[in-house]
């Protein structure tokens, strides 16, 4: 079995995606990033420990439908700058992969 290492930034952005989406699994960002499930696991609890939170449950819980039209504008642009992070993220973790070193 190989160790990879990632650089920090990576580790960093990979533990903040996981946290901007509430409804996500850690293997279901893992997988989107191509990192073993408990390589993220693991830097989640480190981050956590950090900042001496208590982890969040699995699961997590989604926030109910808006029931106005800016609440539904604020959700919306909630969600787009979510997007815009993931692809962000992906991006960089596909030219890492790529054998890419300019960030």
């Amino acid at each position: 079995m190989v160790n990879k290492h990632y650089p920090p930034e990576f580790k960093a952005e990979a533990v903040a995606l996981y946290r901007s989406r509430p409804g996500t699994t850690i293997a279901s960002i893992a997988d989107d990033l191509g990192v073993n499930r408990e390589t993220l696991r693991s830097w989640v609890r480190l981050d956590d420990q950090r900042r001496g939170e208590i982890p969040r449950p699995v699961g997590g819980v989604r926030p109910q439908p808006a029931s106005t039209v800016e609440e539904e504008n604020a959700e919306l642009r909630r969600r787009v700058r979510e997007l815009e992070e993931e692809r962000d993220i992906l991006r960089k973790a596909a030219r890492y992969f790529a054998g890419e070193t300019r960030w």
